[in-house]
């Protein structure tokens, strides 16, 4: 028994290493019928021994798992997006911006191409992969491991010096290559072929039976490690140690120690992609030390010490046949340019954007033109440009709107607003079944059994008027709908009546206040704990909690100040909405720091700068990025920058210790 162990373990480590030098080095040892007869026979073997059984054996790269439902799933450690750019200026702001926040001193940068695929986080324990998740909306995402595993690119088990616990983050995509292999195979079975790599990449991990995952010609392109003392004290040096621990971590990198330096690495990038065995539309440039990187941290969306450089987007020209207006959830009114069909960086597309009156204005853009669409970041169609020499004989400027194009009501424009408005928010019907649509949706109260077409459906038979009347919503007014059979109406009072326990801070964020995102939603629940209170607040005390500025504040009183409002927010207490922070986010929050704002910066031994960030933020303070004269202490620990250290001493800003800060704590 124990030779047939022995086998079995020494025929899994020879195909991994076989698997890894196909895969990831793409420098193959043996041939792929030798490799296929040693994976058959460990696959008989184990069938035979399944007390050998071992979740990271290379036979499980085949698939064959189904999952019905992809469970969702929270990440340790959020997914951010990155802040783009266009050109050098763009970059010098951003290279501006950081040398503000850490001073006078030598910043590296390392640059790598940026993969237009599908993200993923992996999660790592004890060098086995345990989890895989999509970004999602980058604080949850869905679990994708069983397809995920079928990537030969991704290691099931690591090598080296690897810390005990890390989430790695990468791109999946299609190479060209294996992209055009799968289109010739749909239209020889007589199928339409996929549009383009990116959406079939990001369809595959979605496919229920992980055998036909098993089949797509994907990889998976590793970048960014995150965790807890991972010992790694550079961007560049993150990338060789993934390297030598199993990933496939494109070696295309370089270390630059300028912008100039950035944009020659861009600009030979720019021209030479295509060369490349997969799509690519920019440059990923990040700060490179880790010390720096936690300097810096994050925006609400976004890292300080990273910046998407993108290649210029690919443009086609078209025939604008109609402009037609769309009326928001908030009653902003955006122009949209109807095209005729034309394929642009890989999708068909009929409809784009055009903003504002302003920006139709700028263009001079009219029905009938031709003009040049591009898709900005390559995402989101736009018409930059109308070509005015085949401009129509009887062609006649847009005027635009005056008067709503779903209730009729006259639009208004006020002073410094881009946007025009149309201001009858509680009868216009897109505004209504809008704002219903907001309140329903995943990141926000995520009723299961609900839709866009349902809530349009139940508006228009006179069941709802606002988001409070979901709540007294009954089985048996729901089954005579048109596409509603009984379950299908269970299901849906069922999610209304789950929705009942979504915690306070996505409850606020679901009113749909404007301006109040998910992020200023977390802040306002933080420092006011309960509706009460916020309802209760003054613009000056608002505008003092971390990132609220006039704007945000004046919307937030003016949405509490609306009577319709007032009633809804009380009836959706009456039926048990959660309105306050729970016992468990409440325990261990004081207002000990209230009104103090700190700086944190250097090197700590006890906390980690994100624990000392969070114990601030828990204790009624807040944290700034950079010294100011508003700033109360900095809490400085080593390496702290030097520069920092003269400003505060030049501002009169005390400089304390951690040790100091919890004693000051426990004071």
């Amino acid at each position: 028994m124990a030779s047939i162990k022995e086998k079995i373990a020494s025929l899994r480590d020879e195909l991994q290493e076989h698997n890894y030098k196909y895969y990831v080095l793409d420098q193959p040892s043996i041939t792929d019928y030798e490799f296929d007869m040693k994976l058959k026979e460990l696959q008989k073997l184990e069938e035979e021994h399944p007390e050998f059984y071992d979740p990271t054996s290379p036979t499980l790269r085949v698939g064959g798992m189904v999952t019905k439902n992809f469970e969702t799933v929270a990440h340790e450690h959020r997914m951010y997006s990155l802040e783009n750019s266009y050109s050098k200026e763009d970059l010098e702001d951003w290279e501006k911006r950081i040398q503000r926040i850490l001073g006078d001193v030598p910043v590296e940068f390392t640059c790598e191409l940026k993969y237009d695929g599908a993200s993923i986080s992996l999660t790592y324990e004890d060098g086995k992969l345990v989890r895989a998740v999509t970004r999602g909306d980058g604080f949850q995402g869905d679990d994708v491991t069983t397809n995920i595993k079928t990537i030969r690119s991704v290691p099931l088990q690591l090598k080296g010096d690897y810390p005990p616990k890390f989430d790695i983050r990468g791109e999946i995509i299609l190479t060209l290559e294996g992209f055009a292999k799968m289109n010739q195979e749909r239209i020889e079975a007589g199928e339409d072929p996929y549009m383009n790599p990116r959406n079939t990449a990001s369809g595959s991990l979605k496919l229920q039976d992980s055998a036909l995952v098993a089949q797509r010609p994907l990889e998976c392109l590793l970048y960014s490690i995150v965790g807890n003392n991972l010992g790694i004290s550079s961007q560049f040096e993150m990338l060789e140690k993934a390297r030598t621990w199993g990933f496939k971590v494109p070696t295309v990198a370089k270390l630059c120690k300028s912008t100039e330096e950035v944009m020659q690495f861009a600009d030979y990038w720019d021209s030479h992609r295509h060369s490349m065995p997969f799509e690519t539309d920019g440059v990923v440039v990040k700060v490179n030390s880790i010390q720096q990187q936690e300097e810096l941290g994050y925006t609400a969306k976004s890292p300080r010490w990273a910046m998407a450089y993108k290649f210029k987007a690919e443009q086609a020209t078209t025939i604008l046949d109609k402009i037609t207006y769309q009326v928001g959830r908030t009653g902003a009114i955006t122009p949209v340019a109807n095209l005729e069909p034309v394929l642009l960086a890989g999708t068909t597309v009929k409809r784009a954007s055009l903003h504002n009156a302003d920006q139709i204005a700028k263009l001079d853009v009219r029905e009938g033109d031709t003009v040049f669409v591009e898709k900005g970041g390559e995402i989101i169609p736009k018409i930059v440009g109308v070509d005015f020499t085949k401009r129509p004989a009887d062609s006649k400027p847009t005027e635009y709107i005056t008067h709503c194009p779903e209730c009729g009501t006259e639009l208004i424009r006020k002073e410094g607003e881009a946007q025009h408005f149309c201001p009858n928010d509680t009868s216009c019907p897109t505004q209504i079944t809008g704002r219903i649509q907001h309140f329903i949706s995943r990141k926000a109260m995520d009723i299961e059994g609900m839709g866009s077409e349902t809530v349009e459906l139940l508006f228009k038979e006179g069941l709802i008027a606002n988001y409070a009347d979901l709540y007294t919503l009954t089985k048996e007014q729901v089954v005579p709908l048109e596409r509603m059979a009984e379950k299908s109406a269970e299901n849906l009072v069922n999610g209304v009546e789950a929705s009942k326990a979504i915690p306070f801070e996505r409850v606020l964020f679901a009113l749909g206040i404007r301006y109040v995102g998910e992020t200023v939603a977390k802040k306002l629940a933080k420092a006011y704990k309960n509706i009460d209170a916020l309802m209760a607040a003054s613009k000056e005390e608002l505008v003092a909690v971390d990132e609220i500025g006039d704007r945000i504040a004046e919307s937030v009183i003016a949405f509490f100040s609306e009577p319709t409002n007032l009633e809804i927010v009380n009836r959706l207490k009456s039926y048990g909405l959660q309105f306050s922070l729970s016992e468990e986010q409440l325990e261990n929050q004081t207002d000990k720091l209230k009104g103090q704002t700190f700086v944190v910066s250097g090197v700590f031994e006890t906390l980690s700068r994100d624990e000392l960030k969070k114990l601030i933020e828990d204790n009624g303070g807040k944290v700034a990025s950079s010294i100011s004269s508003k700033t109360s202490f900095v809490v400085a620990g080593d390496n702290m920058g030097p520069s920092k250290k003269t400003k505060a001493e030049s501002l009169g800003v005390p400089i304390i210790s951690e040790q100091e800060f919890l004693q000051k704590l426990e004071a």
